[in-house]
């Protein structure tokens, strides 16, 4: 069902409210955001994220750039090329397509590029897998892109709009992936909140006119960027930094964590919602076990945890919001404070080391200098769009308040639904 819509001033803007798919969603978020340059290449399940915002173009009631280009790859490249020139950009893809961007996601990030990318995540070949899977989006940890889940459709919207002022702060300037699951959250229906595009505005102003102060394409400043870099050693030049390049994007991660929290408490303030910021406790106060989840199960996790609250069971729910960075420092002060026995990740991706997921092994790492630290009990769900149920969670939570140390120190990860 599309939005209903009305007219306001030259353009074709939704009523208040509207029941939309997540792709749309996610569409009227750049539209929103007023991005200037689109580079567009279709994959199930994000198309229609791409067709849209090409519909939004055709018809007039855009004002942007959009590009039809013959790859993923090339998607990725027009976009490095376009943020270079100091434009707003945006684009989505989904598994293999993220996979053939790879080489350039490497280029966006060291260039230090706002760029922003929608992710309609579904599983990897082989075999053929176009359903709910974090799989493609955790292959890209380490490519220095920052990346947020969405959990709903109201902060698909509200996401887009944030990453672009995450990724344009200064002390940030890193591309920034916005995460919904294929389906699930891409082709699903839901209603959606839409601010006026005067608040919008005001909260995210247009780029610099004479670009990104950093780096910018101008034939009146004419530098050199991407020349080969020597090894280098105790003398530094600008041909021996390749080193120091890098640690700048660590540099940024960090600063990242920072701004986030930020952006989802001005957010708040500007539209009277909030998200959390790189996570959101539920019910986390005086919870002996918790469930930490990415994406869609993140919101039922809630749910499963305020109906086992209501039989006594002292369970809660941690949205990991933030993937990139991980918010380290947040799950070493909810340890520290004690209560917690137990975290139990559930995710819908496999790190293949028999630790559960990506998820579950940075969190096993933050947790290693705790004084008290709580067991770590992976479970991985939902890979390749197997449905995860609301008992699958609650049983995942009361076993975890039954498990002792040493069941936990042999728990390894659990699989749900799992066929032998």
């Amino acid at each position: 069902m599309k939005a209903k819509l009305k007219k306001s001033g030259k353009e074709m803007l939704p009523e208040r409210f509207a029941i939309l798919g997540g792709n749309e969603t996610c569409a009227w978020g750049a539209r929103y955001a007023r991005v200037q340059v689109i580079s567009a290449y279709p994959i199930t399940p994000q198309t229609t994220i791409v067709e849209t915002l090409s519909d939004f173009v055709d018809s007039g009631d855009f004002d942007c750039e959009y590009v039809r280009v013959e790859s993923e790859h090339s998607v990725m490249a027009f976009l490095v090329g376009a943020s270079y020139a100091g434009t707003r950009t945006f684009s989505a893809t989904s598994g293999q397509g993220l996979f053939y961007m790879n080489e350039m996601l490497h280029w966006a990030a060291p260039s230090r590029l706002p760029i922003v990318l929608g992710v309609a995540n579904r599983g990897v070949a082989p075999g053929w897998n176009i359903w709910a899977d974090h799989q493609d989006v955790i292959a890209s940890r380490d490519t220095g892109w920052l990346i947020l889940f969405s959990t709903n459709h109201q902060e698909i919207f509200d996401n887009i709009i944030m990453a672009y002022k995450i990724a344009e702060d200064p002390r940030v300037y890193l591309p920034i992936m916005v995460c919904l699951e294929g389906f699930q959250l891409s082709h699903l229906q839901q209603p959606v909140q839409f601010p006026d595009q005067s608040l919008v505005d005001e909260f995210l102003p247009e780029p610099p006119k004479n670009g990104w102060p950093h780096i910018f394409l101008d034939p009146d400043r004419p530098i050199t960027h991407g020349s080969l870099q020597n090894p280098g050693g105790k003398l530094a030049s600008p041909s021996t930094m390749y080193f120091e390049f890098r640690e700048l994007i660590d540099k940024a991660q960090e600063n990242a964590k920072v701004v986030i929290e930020e952006v989802a408490d001005d957010f708040a303030k500007k539209f009277g919602r909030h998200h959390g910021g790189l996570i959101q406790e539920h019910e986390c106060e005086d919870a002996e076990v918790a469930i930490v989840c990415m994406g869609n199960l993140a919101d039922q996790a809630k749910y499963v945890v305020d109906l086992m609250r209501k039989d006594g069971y002292k369970v809660g729910s941690i949205k990991l919001r933030s993937y990139k960075p991980f918010p380290t420092e947040k799950f070493q002060e909810i340890a520290e404070r004690g209560q917690i026995r137990a975290f139990v990740p559930m995710e819908r991706s496999m790190a293949f080391s028999q630790q559960g997921g990506a998820a579950s092994v940075d969190l096993k790492s933050a947790l290693y200098d705790c004084e008290n630290k709580p067991f770590v009990l992976p479970y991985v769900a939902g890979v390749g769009g197997r449905d995860v149920t609301v008992e699958d969670q609650m049983n995942a939570l009361k076993n975890a308040l039954k498990v002792d140390k040493n069941e936990a120190k042999n728990f390894g990860v659990k699989f749900v639904n799992f066929h032998n």
